[in-house]
């Protein structure tokens, strides 16, 4: 069964509050199933497989990552919106989700064929192309640019799994502040 039935976008949505707390690495139906109201059999028609509950689960994930980089304002400087996405990301709030991207894109690299084949690489796309808008138009496409916002992005993402590694805020937070001043 395809597309968003309400009772699959209910149980979808109980699924991931589920993955959040508890990984999606050794997800199994039963104790899933379980903890949403449901049983397996039930998901498996609702999503098709079980890999197909867990694109959908990556999906969700990749949706509220998204929905952040939407909101982000453009600022007038590269280090600005690095500065500002750092405090989003280093939220308490945001470590549950974070953790799960963490875990999604390690897995998107040590299996490329599975459920999760092309989250590292989407990901890493998603967060060029809001670096980017913060880049001066006649800038933004040189290599200097590209470079700067993959830097950038490097910086954000090794910070993260360092803070998410060792829960020190302000260690990472000036390692940030340090690559990325005010200007």
């Amino acid at each position: 069964m395809s597309g968003g039935s309400p009772r699959r976008e209910e149980l979808l949505a109980r699924a991931y509050d589920y993955v959040l707390a508890h990984g999606i690495g050794d997800l199994s139906l039963r104790p899933l199933a379980a903890a949403v109201g449901s049983s397996p059999r039930v998901l498996l028609y609702l999503f098709g497989s079980k890999d197909g509950l867990v694109r959908a689960l990556l999906a969700k994930a990749r949706e509220a990552e998204l929905a952040f980089l939407e909101r982000t304002p453009e600022a007038s400087d590269l280090a600005t919106v690095v500065r500002t996405t750092w405090e989003w990301l280093s939220s308490p709030a945001h470590r549950p989700l974070l953790t799960l991207w963490l875990e999604a894109y390690a897995k998107s690299l040590a299996d490329p064929t599975g459920p999760w084949a092309t989250f590292a690489k989407d990901t890493v796309t998603d967060w060029l192309t809001m670096l980017a808008a913060s880049q001066p138009p006649a800038h933004r496409d040189t290599p200097a640019a590209i470079a700067e916002r993959t830097l950038a992005l490097s910086t954000l993402r090794g910070a993260l799994i360092d803070l998410l590694a060792t829960d020190d805020l302000a260690r990472t937070t000036a390692a940030i502040t340090a690559a990325w001043p005010d200007r």
